[in-house]
């Protein structure tokens, strides 16, 4: 039987650089070091916190992927316990090499040593490939996740809304004062008035 060249570890901070072109698909928006900044604080983080993990998998020293594991709930109203392994990357070099798999036995492996019966993990919807090895996992689809700017959702309500959207009516008038009001005081806090000369 052929051994494995994967190895599996706890993420360290200088492992942040890597990490970030790992998931630069699904990190916030911002440049290199901003992005390598939000994994070290990932990694700092969970340091030491029992119900959470960062796994880096190795393949021939080089990391070659990883995942983040957390035990928690399945909802905040479904209180059955769940490991979600978020974001199970892999480089593209170091596909079919078996690193995904060993990354979801480390979810598994998570899972039960907190005698937790259920695994959890999200794929992006575009990600073929992702979503055909979570398939072929057992993993099925329990939920879909969308997400949209909160500028644009206000918008769409208030053109569905019962009047419309209309600006005139009492309730659009009412909203458009108040986000009106929040704007203004953050310019204000932004740019506090000039000094008056003497």
């Amino acid at each position: 039987m052929k051994r494995s060249q994967v190895v599996l570890r706890d993420a360290r901070a200088d492992d942040a650089e890597a990490l970030a072109r790992l998931w630069g698909d699904i990190l916030r928006h911002g440049d290199d070091e901003s992005r390598a900044a939000d994994v070290r604080a990932v990694v700092e983080r969970i340091d030491g916190h029992d119900d959470e993990r960062l796994v880096v998998a190795e393949y021939d020293g080089q990391v070659a992927g990883a995942v983040h594991l957390r035990a928690t709930t399945l909802t905040p109203l479904n209180l059955e316990p769940v490991v979600q392994a978020i974001s199970p990357h892999v480089f593209s070099d170091f596909r079919r090499h078996g690193v995904g798999r060993e990354l979801m036995h480390a979810a598994v492996a998570f899972a039960d040593e907190r005698g937790i019966e259920h695994v959890a993990t999200a794929a992006v919807a575009g990600a073929r490939d992702a979503n055909r090895f979570m398939a072929r996992l057992a993993l099925a689809p329990a939920a879909i996740l969308r997400v949209a700017p909160t500028a644009v959702v206000a918008a769409r309500l208030s053109a569905q809304g019962p009047h419309g959207g209309h600006p005139t009516r009492a309730g659009g008038r009412q909203l458009t004062h108040v986000l009106a009001a929040r704007r203004s005081a953050r310019r204000r806090r932004a740019d506090p008035a000039p000094e008056a000369s003497s």
